[in-house]
């Protein structure tokens, strides 16, 4: 009688780890499409929204590499008493123009906050000035 000759079993190529395109998407793509996308959300959806009436007293172009238009306006309750001063940020040119203009004066803002927006790029306050309406004095006054 033959005997069988048994074959060795056939040797699978060794197994070496991700491919370079697939560490290159985990480690740099989704990363990045993540931040990307944590931006879209905080500056497209507001957290609040609302308005704001009083003097615009400063309004200023700020920053080193990131330019933006800051303000602050002199909210008051009662005449003689302090005001309490509201810092905003201004990201439309045309709007930070007409701001501009109504330095001194009277005014009703609309803006929007933004929650979690993690650079001062855009903006250094979370409320962002979205129009503004100069009006002729304050009210009662």
């Amino acid at each position: 009688m033959s005997t069988p000759t048994s074959t060795p079993p056939a040797r699978l190529p060794a197994r070496r780890g991700p491919s370079r395109l697939k560490l290159m998407f985990w480690l740099l793509i989704v990363p990045l499409a993540l931040a990307v996308g944590y931006f879209f959300v905080v500056l497209k959806w507001n957290y609040s929204n609302g308005e704001r009436a009083g003097w615009v007293q400063k309004f200023s172009r700020k920053g080193w590499l990131c330019k933006t238009w800051e303000g602050e306006l002199a909210m008051t309750t009662v005449p003689g008493v302090a005001p309490i001063l509201w810092q905003f940020s201004v990201r439309d040119d045309r709007v930070a123009e007409q701001v501009r203009q109504a330095l001194g004066r009277w005014v009703v803002v609309s803006y929007r906050e933004h929650r979690g927006v993690p650079t001062s790029c855009f903006g250094e306050t979370p409320y962002f000035v979205e129009s503004i309406k100069v009006q002729s004095g304050p009210p009662g006054g």
